[in-house]
């Protein structure tokens, strides 16, 4: 089920509704067993199927779990870990990366002259997989670390495995952050429903409003990339990298403010990456979820910066290298992280990676000219490594940036443009959807997210509202997915 659909937009007020009218005066364990439910039937109205994944993932954990909590013999205890690891990490193999494994083994046979034939799988990714993989598995290797507590509460487990808000794109949240919330009563607060309706409106202006513009264009520029001039090659990828970003974070915002008006919390998981200073900031400001737990479940296992400088490197490489593997079984996100890892080592080898901490532009309007350059500068950087994440194919991305910096076909820019579509009512267009969004994210970067105006005089924060509501309605029959449904 879309956040941008009609389906939800059916499926939200009922499950408000029934949430706290209905099920909450029958007390915690009901409602959480309504949650449970309402998650089940969002994530089934894909496939139905694919339930049982989900369902198979969150049982063993929650076994593994209790079971953790009865031994204190080492090798028991990792043998329980173990199985923990091989069932979710399995499943993720089987259904996202055995065929790009088998692939990639027949073709380096078939390179030295070998015929290998291996078994196919005609199999479709389910939708979240490697998000609800991530979240449990950090319940079960908290509970192995005796960080957290297990639980002996089936439902509220495999509701918070389950939790719709969050389960299809994330954020990825921690055992230990979300998982004592099921165990806590939920009173509706209105401030909070208010600022949750607030950031839902911000995500799906995001979304629907700026991100599928600008990925109509980045589509139409990519599938043409090679007889178009070097400036709409730029043009594509700064497209793409605004779809990419106004899509994935559009969906944390939605999924955050979706939480609220059910009395959660869930953490930020992007802090205007854009506004970044080099490329060890925007790591600590994009998907946030997802970098702090390779961090803490990867990094700093392997041993993080504390050794040698060679281990050092090693780790950062690993952690990269990984995070590109995770989002997807091709090639060019490994070299899409690899890339990553090239921007972020200079920082980390000079100890420069942890200097931009603070706001930018704390305590003044604008950044200075040396901010300015540093924010081009790395928007720039991650406007070429976007190039790979988004080809379909290594040659592709090659060839694509070998026409960004070719003089070929920059006379023909402008009836290249027109060629697709793109006039100057288009571009004015695209430009204000863009200006509008960094606009408010930078006037309210102090903020957990761009639309907070609870402050502004009441007639211009209503304007403000309906001008979203107005334009979100006007773009919103497309029901184009989101990218990272795909990860």
């Amino acid at each position: 089920m879309l956040f941008n659909s009609l389906d939800f937009a059916l499926f939200l007020p009922l499950a408000f509704l029934l949430y706290w009218f209905v099920f909450a005066p029958m007390g915690l364990k009901v409602q959480n067993g309504f949650v449970l439910v309402a998650s089940y039937i969002f994530y089934g109205w894909w496939d139905w199927r694919f339930l049982f994944l989900i369902a198979l993932s969150s049982l063993v954990d929650f076994v593994v779990g209790l079971k953790l909590s009865r031994t204190t013999h080492t090798h028991a205890r990792k043998r329980l870990l173990s199985i923990s690891l091989i069932t979710n990490l399995g499943l993720l193999f089987i259904f996202k990366y055995y065929g790009f494994f088998a692939d990639s083994l027949a073709s380096a046979f078939y390179s030295i002259g070998v015929q290998l034939s291996l078994p196919t799988l005609k199999i479709i990714l389910p939708v979240g997989i490697s998000f609800y993989t991530f979240q449990t598995l950090s319940y079960t290797i908290d509970v192995y670390r005796e960080q957290l507590k297990p639980t002996d509460d089936a439902i509220s487990f495999f509701a918070y495995v389950s939790f719709f808000p969050q389960l299809v794109a994330g954020p990825i949240e921690r055992a230990s952050f979300l998982l004592p919330q099921f165990f806590k009563e939920r009173r509706f607060d209105q401030r909070k429903a208010t600022e949750g309706c607030r950031q839902m409106l911000w995500g799906l202006f995001k979304k629907v409003v700026v991100a599928d513009t600008c990925g109509a264009y980045s589509d139409a520029i990519f599938d043409r990339y090679g007889e178009l001039s070097s400036p709409l090659l730029i043009f594509g990828s700064v497209m793409f990298a605004v779809q990419i970003y106004g899509d994935f974070s559009g969906y944390s915002d939605v999924a955050i403010g979706l939480s609220k008006l059910f009395g959660f919390e869930l953490k930020d998981n992007f802090k205007y990456p854009y506004f970044s200073r080099d490329i060890a900031e925007f790591w600590r400001r994009w998907h946030i979820s997802l970098s702090t737990w390779f961090r803490d479940y990867l990094y700093i296992p392997l041993g993080g910066s504390r050794g040698g400088t060679a281990s050092s490197i090693r780790n950062v490489f690993a952690i990269f290298l990984v995070s590109g593997f995770w989002h997807g079984a091709n090639w060019t996100f490994i070299i899409w992280g690899l890339l990553n890892a090239l921007y972020f080592l200079p920082l980390m080898l000079g100890g420069k990676n942890r200097r931009f901490l603070g706001e930018i532009a704390e305590g003044r309007t604008l950044p200075g000219v040396a901010e300015a350059l540093a924010i081009a500068q790395t928007f720039a950087l991650t406007c070429l490594a976007w190039i790979f994440f988004r080809a379909d194919t290594i040659s592709i991305a090659v060839d694509y940036l070998q026409g960004v910096f070719s003089l070929d076909h920059l006379s023909q820019t402008r009836e290249l443009l027109n060629s697709l579509g793109i006039g100057k009512r288009a571009l004015a267009m695209v430009g204000l959807k863009c200006a509008v969004l960094f606009g408010l994210e930078w006037y309210n970067r102090a903020s957990s997210f761009g639309l907070a105006i609870g402050r502004w005089p009441t007639p211009a924060r209503w304007a403000t509202y309906y001008a979203f509501i107005f334009w979100i309605l006007k773009d919103f029959g497309n029901e184009r997915a989101f990218i990272y449904f795909q990860f």
